[in-house]
C-alpha cells in the first residue's frame, strides 16, 4: 500500500456526494420526537456546537458512570511512532512525550444493547437514518436488499451505499442488529451520533492521545496492544482480516463481521478490541501535522481547534496489511463527522476527581 492510497475503512460521505444529495435529511419512517438534551445541535457547517467535546464532568469510582469503566492515571508516554511501518502521511510520527490527567475508559466499545437504551430513552435519529443510507461492505448485502444498493466508492468498491442501511439494519432493511449481536459494538455511527450518546451518558469522547494511552495497555512503543507480534503464541488476538483482502476473508480469527465487545484477551489496562473490530471516534479534529507546529501542547493535547475531518482510531474487522495496516496503536485515520459505516463505532471517557 501507497501513502496515496485509500484507507479500506474509511468510506465517507463526501465520497458519494451524489448519493447524499439526492437523499439528505431524509428519514425513513415517522421521525419519533426527540429530547432536546440528545438532539445534535448543528451550526452552519454541519458540526455539533455544544457542548465541548473535550470536557464532562469528573468522576470518582462511586460514580455511576464509571461502571464499566477503568481508572487510569495518567502520567507521561511516548505517543506515535518512528517506525518505518507506520504512514508518515498520516502523521503517524515523530514519536513524542504526552502528558495526560487521570481520566475512565469504557472497556469496552459501545455495543447495540447501549445504544438501544439511548435511543428509546431520548428517541434521538442518526446520521444514517437522517441521510436514508450508510456505508456497508459488498459481501455483507443480502439478495433481498441489492434493490437498495444505491452506489458504490470508486476508489474502494467494496464499499457500497446502502439505502436505509443504520445502526440498526447495518447491513440493510433485512438485517437486524439486534437478533444475535446485543453484545456486539453499534456501528454506522457518526461522530456527531457518537458525541450525543456520550452527553446524553454523562461522558465524551476520548482525545487521540487518551485513546492511545489507554489503547497501549500499559507497554512503551510497542506495535500492538500486547506487544510487537501480531499472533504471539499462535494465538489471534484481534478482529481483522484473514485471508486475501477484499476478495475472500477465512475469518481464521473468529469473525468475518463484528465480534462481541468482550471477545478476545485485553490489554494490561483491561481495555478490549483497541486493535481490530470497529474503528473508534476521538474527539479531536485531524490534522497530518499539528503536533509538529509551536500551537501543538503536549500537556493534556487535544488537536487542532478546527478541521474538516475527525480523528479515529483503532482499525475494524476490514483491515489487512495488504491494504490498511493500521490496526497498530500509532495508526490513524479520519472521516467526516456526519460519515457512517459498517466498521465504524466508539468508546467513551470521563474525567476523574483527583
Amino acid at each position: 500500500m501507497t501513502e496515496d492510497d485509500p484507507a479500506c475503512c474509511a468510506a465517507g460521505r463526501a465520497e458519494n456526494e451524489r448519493s447524499a444529495d439526492d437523499r439528505a435529511e431524509r428519514t425513513p419512517g415517522e421521525r419519533p420526537n426527540r429530547s432536546q438534551s440528545a438532539q445534535s445541535q448543528r451550526d452552519e457547517g454541519g458540526d455539533v456546537t455544544a457542548p465541548d467535546p473535550h470536557e464532562s464532568v469528573p468522576a470518582t469510582t462511586s460514580d455511576g458512570r464509571t461502571d464499566g469503566m477503568v481508572r487510569l492515571d495518567g502520567g507521561t508516554f511516548t505517543m506515535g511512532t518512528d517506525s518505518d511501518v507506520g504512514f508518515e502521511a498520516d502523521g503517524e510520527g515523530p514519536a513524542r512525550e504526552v502528558r495526560l490527567d487521570p481520566f475512565f475508559v469504557d472497556r469496552y466499545a459501545v455495543t447495540n444493547a447501549e445504544f438501544v437504551e439511548f435511543a428509546r430513552e431520548t428517541g434521538y435519529i442518526t446520521d444514517s437514518e437522517r441521510f436514508g443510507w450508510s456505508f456497508v461492505f459488498e459481501d455483507f448485502v443480502a439478495e433481498a436488499d441489492e434493490e437498495h444498493v444505491m452506489d458504490r466508492v470508486e476508489s474502494a468498491p467494496w464499499w457500497v451505499a446502502v439505502e436505509e442501511a443504520t445502526w440498526i439494519r447495518p447491513e440493510g432493511p433485512s438485517s437486524n442488529a439486534l437478533e444475535g449481536r446485543l453484545d456486539h459494538p453499534v456501528t454506522h455511527i457518526s461522530w456527531r451520533d457518537a458525541a450525543a450518546y456520550a452527553e446524553w451518558a454523562g461522558k465524551r469522547l476520548p482525545t487521540e492521545a487518551e485513546w492511545e494511552y489507554a489503547a497501549r495497555g500499559g507497554l512503551s512503543e510497542n506495535r500492538y496492544p500486547w506487544g510487537d507480534e501480531l499472533h504471539p503464541d499462535g494465538k489471534h488476538r484481534c478482529n481483522i482480516w484473514q485471508g486475501d483482502f477484499p476478495e475472500h476473508n477465512t475469518g481464521a480469527d473468529g469473525y468475518v463481521g463484528t465480534a462481541p465487545v468482550d471477545e478476545y484477551e485485553p490489554n494490561g489496562h483491561g481495555i478490549y478490541n483497541s486493535a481490530g473490530n470497529v474503528w473508534e471516534w476521538c474527539a479531536d479534529w485531524f490534522s497530518p501535522d499539528y503536533h509538529t507546529t509551536s500551537a501543538y501542547d503536549p500537556d493534556n493535547p487535544s488537536g487542532p481547534q478546527t478541521g474538516r475531518e475527525r480523528v479515529m482510531r483503532g482499525g475494524s474487522y476490514l483491515c489487512h496489511r495488504s491494504w490498511c495496516n493500521r490496526y497498530r496503536v500509532a495508526a490513524r485515520s479520519k472521516n467526516t463527522p456526519d460519515s457512517s459505516t459498517g466498521n465504524l463505532g466508539f468508546r467513551c471517557v470521563v474525567d476523574a476527581r483527583e
